[in-house]
């Protein structure tokens, strides 16, 4: 009864099975249970130890306690404790299905003492300090559920394990940590003349663009590019029709976890959204593409995020951008550097070396060897990283 998978037993519940009901509602009670199995228990026990010992005492004297005793304990021990438990820790449901047309009668039967033992029992519980009702919803935490996940691959398609995981690590997953940050987003500037922005537009692999002017913290909008016949024609841009084709942005804060963020996709019905910091600067981009891809894997053919940031090499080093995510380069390479401060390679660096440095310097981080190969206007371009295997 106690070995029964409780999700399974649900399952066939919801399944209209006749004995996952009666063991449920015998469930529903563990301590009226568990004391009329007691009860029963030690009646037979105590049954069987007056039995034998009178047989005992009759064929052997005094002699006949001891050896009585020894008999009866190894043949409870055999076939009354250890076998049969066993057996039902091994198939609880083929036992416990059948048992419960016992149990139940059993139940009605000897209910009066049942209900006084437990009275006792369970006052007894309160006087030390604790509450017989406590933990009987039996919920998985989500860590609980990830290793329940984990553990039923041999059931699952890999697949769709693998979303199933990613699906419970939105939670621990931020916009923050997906985001195209302030400095990749691609957009347009209203103070570039015509020809640029056609020529941006044009050359766009996003379908929608973010309209800015002077800077990025100046967004007027947000531009779906299907809708530039609308504004552009053989006589060129139309600056008036296009800026009448804005959508109004949605912005939302850093730090939002990506489960709750999809959630607000889904109810506001907006498509991306323009992350901004406590003091309103904007942070980066995210959209509701890079959430389903973070659940499904990559499915997109956009040329921009097909080009890599990693690069192996011949001596076992990697060549990655200053701008692939901490996030990311764990991912794909199976590591584990830190990802509770900055979120990109060269902010981690950085906040490692604490100053810009004149050169090629290097850096150990949690057992990774990182080498600059190229500093351009502050900001690391290239980085050689290794696993540092020396003691």
């Amino acid at each position: 009864m106690m070995s029964i998978d409780r999700y399974r037993l649900k399952h066939l519940l919801h399944e209209k099975h006749k004995g996952a009901r009666r063991v449920t509602w015998l469930l529903s009670r563990p301590d009226r249970l568990i004391g009329l199995i007691l009860i029963g228990n030690n009646l037979v026990n105590v049954l069987a130890a007056a039995i034998v010992t009178v047989i005992a005492i009759r064929l052997w004297g005094d002699a006949g306690i001891a050896i009585g005793s020894l008999m009866l304990t190894l043949v409870l021990l055999v076939f009354a404790e250890v076998t049969p438990k066993t057996i039902a820790a091994l198939h609880p449901e083929r036992v416990a299905f059948p048992a419960s047309w016992v149990l139940i009668p059993l139940l009605r039967l000897l209910y009066p003492l049942v209900w006084l033992m437990n009275v006792i029992t369970n006052g007894l519980l309160r006087l030390l300090g604790f509450d017989h009702r406590a933990g009987r919803t039996g919920g998985l935490t989500s860590d609980e559920l990830r290793t329940l996940v984990n553990d039923a691959s041999h059931m699952i398609d890999d697949r769709h394990q693998d979303m199933l995981l990613n699906i419970l690590e939105l939670e621990k997953v931020t916009v923050d940590d997906i985001m195209i940050p302030r400095v990749e987003v691609y957009g347009l500037d209203l103070d570039d003349d015509d020809e640029t922005l056609l020529k941006r537009i044009q050359d766009s692999e996003y379908t929608r663009l973010p309209v800015y002017q002077e800077n990025v913290n100046n967004i007027r909008g947000m531009l779906h590019t299907r809708r530039a016949t609308r504004f552009i024609d053989i006589n060129g841009l139309h600056r008036e029709r296009m800026l009448a084709e804005l959508e109004k942005p949605y912005f939302i804060p850093e730090g939002t976890p990506l489960h709750t963020q999809l959630l607000n996709f889904q109810q506001q019905k907006h498509r991306m959204a323009v992350v901004v910091d406590e003091y309103g600067e904007v942070m980066g981009l995210v959209a509701l593409e890079d959430i389903l891809e973070e659940i499904v894997g990559e499915f997109t053919s956009n040329l921009a995020e097909t080009i890599a940031d990693i690069y192996p090499q011949q001596d076992g080093s990697f060549i990655i951008n200053g701008t692939a995510t901490v996030r990311d380069i764990n991912k794909t390479l199976q590591w584990i550097l830190p990802t509770d401060g900055p979120k990109t390679l060269n902010g981690l660096l950085m906040e490692q070396l604490e100053s810009f440095p004149d050169g090629n310097a290097g850096v150990r981080i949690d057992g990774y060897c990182m080498e600059i190969l190229d500093l351009q206007d502050n900001v690391i371009q290239a980085v050689r990283a290794r696993e540092d295997n020396t003691d």
